[in-house]
């Protein structure tokens, strides 16, 4: 009978002997060296040499000194705001509480405590020793308070100076003296590719660095809703999240060049698109807000749009750049005064150029009411130079009232090569319109999808001009359409019932 246990005891000791005669043949044939088999656990690649990473570590020492000199002038800022109704429950009309169920009642007269706060939190960076703050307006608007806590810990209150909602900049200041200050340095000196560090309180985890490039220059991102915003944002990969808000960019040389002020991202965290007011524009703001409490915007008294590329032919460019001059803001418009008309391409002030018409009011927010500048205009073809003296946006602008539409009938689809309806002027139309003129004809019907509803036409504009023709009568229009062919351009100057001027270049099918 098998004995298994003899049997295993017998394959080990086999096994055993065959091992011990392996290594032992391998060693007379000298495969194997003690000293080889040492190194398999003892090598390692050599270290880089000082001069190879030398640039590395420049930069690293860049990034330490920045930290160091920076960083005690940021602030992180804390703010409490009225939060609205409780817990953010909607309020309850009294015809309706007595319908809801006992637990949702509230007794009459019973008081529900006092209006609750929310907490905020941004970041801001000293500008002067004695105080004063620089922070977005975002970070300040509708507090009730304002605490600001320093890298010691300390924590002061605060109170604000002046904010600026077009621009989102923002002032406040402490009691005190002997504060360390940041150094600002020249946005419109810097470049695209430079590197960058982006200092402040992301997401209340404490004083953050964070490093990065200049990805671009001059974006505009239409977040800023009031009027006459400016919006010229520097836009950076460095990593900038909530909280960030306030405070600065930084670039190699330890100078402050914007204010870290929004994200791009659809996960609310950093998705590597950041954005900085530049100091430039803050700075200039800033000054404002110190000398006048207010800001002091400057006026050019023109409506503009963009240069499409029908635009280019009508207006005889050399490229689609420029913005258009579509109208005048109001009567006394300082651009108009100066000889500028409708239809007239701003290239440049004073040799800054405009590459768009979003560019015009960002390169007209480094001038002070009452300076004279020279726009380079492009008439049709002609360059031309015209000396404005800039006047003064006023402090509150007089709202926009537009009148609730009253619903008409569907008129009938619009005919024609423009895909637009059009008539003269009755009491009728002026009424339906609210139009306050009688004269002149007015576009009662725009084809869905047509060549005129694409480049905005819509129904109630006025026509002012076809191909710088004045327009009164149906006959004029039809005989301008009569010589077109299909290919060419119709311009056409409209306006709305506030009076607002747009330019439409239209090519025909």
């Amino acid at each position: 009978m098998l004995d298994p246990i003899r049997t295993k005891a017998r394959w080990l000791a086999a096994t055993g002997a065959a091992f011990v005669g392996g290594v032992a043949f391998a060693s007379g044939m000298d495969w194997i060296r003690p000293t080889e088999a040492a190194s398999l656990f003892q090598s390692a690649p050599a270290a880089p040499s000082a001069a190879a990473v030398r640039p590395v570590a420049d930069l690293s020492d860049a990034f330490i000194s920045i930290s160091e000199s920076v960083t005690p002038a940021v602030v992180t800022v804390r703010t409490e705001s009225a939060a609205g109704p409780r817990g953010g429950r909607m309020q309850i009309p009294e015809e309706f509480r007595e319908m809801l169920p006992p637990f949702f009642q509230v007794p009459p007269g019973q008081q529900q405590g006092p209006p609750p706060t929310q907490q905020g939190t941004g970041s801001g960076f000293l500008i002067s020793a004695d105080g004063l703050i620089m922070t977005n307006n975002h970070v300040v608007e509708d507090a009730i308070q304002i605490n600001v806590e320093f890298q010691d810990r300390r924590l002061l209150r605060a109170r604000v100076i002046g904010r600026d909602p077009t621009t989102d900049v923002a002032l406040i200041k402490v009691e005190g003296s002997g504060f360390p200050t940041v150094r600002l340095g020249r946005s419109e000196q810097t470049r695209v590719g430079e590197w960058v560090l982006a200092i402040g309180n992301p997401l209340n985890i404490g004083t953050t660095l964070t490093a990065g490039i200049v990805s671009a220059k001059g974006r505009p991102l239409n977040i800023i809703r009031p009027d006459y915003a400016v919006e010229d944002f520097i836009q950076t990969d460095a990593a900038i999240n909530q909280g960030n808000s306030g405070g600065p960019l930084v670039n190699l040389r330890g100078e402050v060049i914007g204010i870290n002020s929004a994200i791009f991202s659809p996960t609310g965290m950093s998705a590597g698109y950041g954005f900085a007011v530049p100091i430039d524009l803050a700075r200039r703001v800033s000054d404002d807000l110190v000398r006048y409490g207010r800001i002091r915007r400057p006026r050019l008294g023109v409506t503009v749009n963009a240069v499409d590329p029908e635009g280019v032919e009508v207006y005889r460019l050399p490229a689609q750049t420029g913005a258009v001059v579509t109208g005048f803001a109001t009567d006394d418009s300082p651009a108009q005064r100066a000889g500028l008309r409708a239809g007239d391409v701003i290239m440049s002030v004073n040799g800054q150029p405009v590459e768009s018409s979003d560019r015009l009011s960002r390169v007209l927010a480094n001038f002070q009411p009452g300076e004279t500048v020279t726009l380079d205009v492009i008439r049709y073809g002609a360059r031309q130079q015209f000396r404005v003296r800039l006047g003064e946006v006023p402090a509150t602008p007089a709202p926009t009232r537009t009148a609730a539409a009253t619903p008409q009938p569907t008129p009938p689809a619009a005919v024609g090569r423009l895909g637009v309806q059009y008539a003269p002027i009755t009491p009728q139309l002026a009424e339906q319109f609210r139009l306050d003129t009688r004269e002149g004809l007015v576009i009662t019907n725009v084809q869905a999808g047509g060549p005129a509803a694409r480049k905005g036409v819509q129904r109630g504009q006025r026509i002012v001009e076809v191909d710088r023709q004045p327009i009164r009568t149906a006959e004029q229009f039809d005989r301008i359409m009569a010589g077109k062919r299909p290919g060419e351009i119709v311009s056409m100057l409209l306006a709305d019932r506030q009076g607002r001027q747009i330019i439409a270049n239209v090519r025909l099918p």
